[in-house]
C-alpha cells in the first residue's frame, strides 16, 4: 500500500523536476535570442544615425516593454481582487446560510421559543426584523459609495 503512494510521489517529483528544468532551459534560450535581436537592432541604429540615437532607440523599446509589463501586473492584479472580493461574499453568503440549517442554531431558538413564549417573542422578533432591514441597507449604501471614484 505504502509502496503505490512512494511510486506515485516519485513519478510526480520526476515529472515535476524534468518540466521545471525545460521550462527554466527554454526561458534561458529566450532571454538570449532576446538579448541578441536587442543588440542588432541597437548596431543597425548606430551604423544610420548615430551613437546617441542608437541609445536613445534602445532606451525606448524598453521602457515601452516596461509599461506593457506594468500594465499587463495592474490587469491582474485587478482580476485577481475582483475574484476575491466575489469569493468573499459568496463565503458571507454561504456561512449565512449554514448558520440558518444548523440543527444546534434551530434547536436552541426552538427552546427559546418555547421558554419565553410566543406571544412575548413576536415584538422582539418584529424589532429585530426592522434593525435587520435598517442594517441591510445601509450595508448596501456603504458598498455603492466605496464603489464611486473620490473625487
Amino acid at each position: 500500500m505504502f509502496q503505490r503512494i512512494i511510486d506515485g510521489i516519485s513519478a510526480s517529483t520526476g515529472t515535476t523536476v524534468r518540466l521545471t528544468s525545460l521550462a527554466a532551459g527554454t526561458a534561458f534560450a529566450l532571454f538570449i535570442t532576446t538579448c541578441f535581436l536587442c543588440a542588432a537592432a541597437f548596431i543597425s541604429v548606430l551604423e544610420k544615425y548615430g551613437p546617441v540615437q542608437a541609445c536613445l532607440a534602445g532606451a525606448g523599446i524598453f521602457f515601452l516593454l516596461t509599461l506593457t509589463a506594468a500594465g499587463s501586473y495592474w490587469g491582474y492584479k485587478r482580476e485577481v481582487q475582483k475574484r476575491a472580493q466575489i469569493a468573499a461574499e459568496r463565503a458571507a453568503k454561504s456561512m449565512a446560510q449554514s448558520m440558518l440549517a444548523d440543527p444546534m442554531l434551530l434547536a436552541t431558538g426552538l427552546q427559546i421559543v418555547r421558554a419565553i413564549g410566543v406571544k412575548r417573542l413576536l415584538p422582539i422578533l418584529a424589532i429585530g426584523g426592522v434593525a435587520l432591514g435598517i442594517m441591510a441597507s445601509r450595508a448596501g449604501v456603504a458598498d455603492e459609495a466605496s464603489a464611486e471614484p473620490a473625487e
